[in-house]
C-alpha cells in the first residue's frame, strides 16, 4: 500500500500506511503544518511518517467518506495541457477558439485560480453543476500537491467541474464556468511522492446514470504537453503560498458535445497508483 495523507471526516490529519490509518493530529494539527515541516526535506519527511507509523494512534480501517485532503491550501489549475483539451475548447467556442490553439503552443501556460481549500469537496461528497448552465462536464485531472517552497510532496485525484457553454460563449467567462460552489473535488488522499516528473499512469473517467455507464474514457499522462517543473515554475512566479498549494494539471478526457451532466449522476475518476475519487452530482 502506498503511503497517503488523508483528512478524516472530522478534519483530523491522518496517515494511511499498510492496512491502518494513523492519527497525525497530535504531531501535525493541519496539513499546512506538515507541508511546512517538509520544506527542504520532502523525502525525509515522508520517511519520518513511515517510521513513526506504528507508534501513532490507530483509527482503524479507512472509511468510505473522507474530507478533502486540503485545509488552508488554495487550488489552482492549468488549462489546455493536452491536445484533446485544445480541441474541446475549440469545439465549444462560438468564435472558433483560436485563443486555445495559441495558448496550447505558447511558452507561457494557462494558469487560473480554482478554489479555496475550504470550498473543496472530498471523496463521497457531492459536486455541483450550475443551474444557469446547459452544458456541464467533469474534468478528471492529476493534481500536484506542493509545500510552501513549491516542492512536490505528492499527488491526488482532481475533478475540475466546468460549464462548457459559459466558457464557450466568451473565454473571459472562464471564472464563472470554473469557480462556483462544489466545483472542485480532490481525493481520496495524497499519495506521497517527492517527484520531479510526471508519474507514468493512466487517468480514467466513468459517469454512471441510473445504474448504467453513460460515458467512459481514459488518457495517459505521457500525453501531457507541459512538464511538471514547467507548470510549477510558472505557478510560483510573483506568487507565494504560505500554506502550500494544489495544482490541477489539465484534462485530456472530454465527453462528446451531446453529453451534459445531470443531477444524481455518479462521477468516478481513477488514476492508477493514486486512487479513485467518486462524487454524486447536484444542481447549484
Amino acid at each position: 500500500m502506498t503511503s497517503q495523507l488523508i483528512r478524516l471526516p472530522d478534519a483530523r490529519l491522518a496517515f494511511w500506511h499498510g492496512d491502518q490509518v494513523r492519527d497525525l493530529s497530535g504531531l501535525y494539527p493541519t496539513l499546512g503544518a506538515w507541508l511546512s515541516a517538509s520544506i527542504g526535506r520532502v523525502a525525509a519527511a515522508i520517511s519520518d511518517l513511515e517510521r513513526l507509523a506504528e507508534s501513532l494512534p490507530s483509527v482503524g480501517q479507512p472509511d468510505q467518506v473522507w474530507a478533502a485532503p486540503v485545509d488552508a491550501q488554495d487550488v489552482w489549475a492549468a488549462g489546455v495541457t493536452y491536445a484533446r483539451s485544445r480541441e474541446a475548447r475549440q469545439e465549444e467556442a462560438v468564435d472558433g477558439g483560436d485563443v486555445y490553439d495559441r495558448v496550447y503552443s505558447a511558452e507561457r501556460p494557462e494558469l487560473f485560480f480554482k478554489a479555496h481549500g475550504r470550498d473543496v469537496v472530498g471523496h463521497g461528497a457531492q459536486v455541483g453543476i450550475r443551474a444557469d448552465a446547459s452544458w456541464s462536464v467533469p474534468e478528471p485531472e492529476l493534481a500536484i500537491v506542493l509545500n510552501p517552497a513549491l516542492e512536490v510532496v505528492g499527488f491526488t485525484v482532481g475533478n475540475d467541474m466546468s460549464s462548457r457553454d459559459i466558457e464557450g460563449a466568451n473565454p473571459l467567462y472562464l471564472p464563472q464556468a470554473k469557480v462556483y460552489e462544489a466545483s472542485c473535488a480532490l481525493g481520496p488522499g495524497i499519495v506521497l511522492n517527492a517527484a520531479t516528473a510526471w508519474p507514468q499512469t493512466t487517468i480514467r473517467l466513468t459517469i454512471e446514470r441510473g445504474g448504467e455507464i453513460a460515458y467512459s474514457g481514459d488518457i495517459h499522462t505521457e500525453r501531457l504537453k507541459r512538464t511538471l517543473p514547467e507548470l510549477v515554475a510558472y505557478l510560483g512566479r510573483a506568487m507565494r503560498f504560505p500554506y502550500g498549494v494544489v495544482l490541477l494539471t489539465g484534462t485530456g478526457i472530454v465527453p462528446p458535445v451531446n453529453f451534459t451532466l445531470a443531477a444524481e449522476d455518479v462521477v468516478s475518476i481513477t488514476i492508477d497508483g493514486i486512487g479513485t475519487l467518486t462524487n454524486t452530482v447536484k444542481v447549484i
